[in-house]
């Protein structure tokens, strides 16, 4: 099992992202959020194939095909952090934690 805890930034919403291996090449995603948009995205988002999530060669990634359905922002980091879960519960990705740190300066 994989798991992904992403803080969506300004909005303040959270996201658990859970992904499980199944056993028939497919990983199962569990997605529990306080955003209604990101509730709606897990519903389409039930299993995956790791695969083309983990590539661009294979078509558009199931997560970010759905996405713009679902969410309003672009710039959400959730469907990133889905397939970020999806990489390492398919042994496609080490786990490790990523950041962007974001800054505005007054000239």
């Amino acid at each position: 099992m994989a798991k992904a805890e992403i803080c969506a930034g300004v909005c303040g919403f959270t996201t658990t992202v859970v992904a499980r291996a199944n056993g028939d090449g497919r990983i199962a995603l569990q997605i529990e959020s306080e955003c209604k948009s990101v509730r709606k995205l897990a519903e389409g988002l039930t299993s995956v194939d790791p695969w083309k999530e983990f590539s661009w060669r294979r078509g558009d990634p199931e997560t970010l095909a759905l996405a713009p359905k679902c969410l309003a922002h672009p710039a959400c980091p959730v469907p990133s952090g889905i397939i970020k879960a999806v990489e390492i519960e398919a042994g496609l990705a080490l786990p490790a934690d990523v950041s962007i740190k974001l800054s505005k300066d007054s000239e």
